[in-house]
């Protein structure tokens, strides 16, 4: 409702609220998802993705989209805003926690690795990043099943208890997980299903949740 919206607001506008970067920015519609559940805009909304006059763009930003604390699309850089956000909190004596999350590719830019070195070096203990590759660069880390829930949250809830090092999340996924036709195909990276295939996709997704659900 409208009171809970202008809540949603007020949270969004506090300085001592946690952050979170989508580094891999093309995954928005996830992200999307997740805002219009908590009621940070209409869940009607989703379907105009993409849409002339949307403002809900293929990538997110933080300008015209409630909810997201930091615009992000090009591949690599999300990461450096987030250390950043982290840096940031260091030095005001804040006690937010700096979350963010990269993809496979584009932890092959030079980019992500300079702002890791940092992190680790300014012993960001306040910044968790959710990928893989980080051991050795001084990041306590942490390997789960990334499409199983109870192990995302146990994960988030060690990361709160590492001091004196930034925490990397290590998040095996299997792409498309939940849509069998869909499931480790990389074609489906940026494509949308059609008519038919959104019905099965949908349907399949109705029964995992149900499962969950019942958990």
């Amino acid at each position: 409702d409208a009171q809970e919206s202008r809540g949603l607001g007020d949270v969004y506008k506090r300085q001592d609220r946690d952050r979170f970067v989508l580094s891999k920015g093309h995954t928005a519609p996830g992200l999307y998802s997740t805002l219009a559940q908590k009621g940070f805009f209409p869940k009607e909304d989703l379907v105009t993705l993409r849409h002339t006059g949307s403002y809900l763009q293929g990538h997110p930003d933080m300008k015209h989209i409630p909810g997201v604390d930091m615009s992000s699309g090009s591949l690599g850089q999300g990461i450096s805003a987030a250390v950043g956000m982290a840096i940031a909190g260091k030095l005001d004596n804040a006690d937010y926690r700096v979350y963010t999350l990269l993809g496979d590719g584009e932890i092959q830019e030079g980019q992500v690795w300079e702002a890791s070195m940092l992190a680790a070096h300014r012993k960001l203990d306040n910044l968790v990043v959710i990928v893989k590759k980080f051991e050795a660069f001084n990041f306590h880390v942490i390997n789960i099943d990334g499409n199983d829930f109870d192990q995302i949250d146990a994960a988030f809830k060690e990361a709160k208890t590492v001091k004196g090092q930034p925490t990397a999340i290590i998040a095996k996924t299997v792409k498309g997980k939940g849509v069998s036709f869909m499931e480790n195909q990389v074609g489906w990276h940026g494509k949308a299903p059609n008519d038919e295939e959104y019905k099965i996709a949908m349907e399949e997704l109705e029964k995992a949740g149900e499962a969950l659900c019942q958990k």
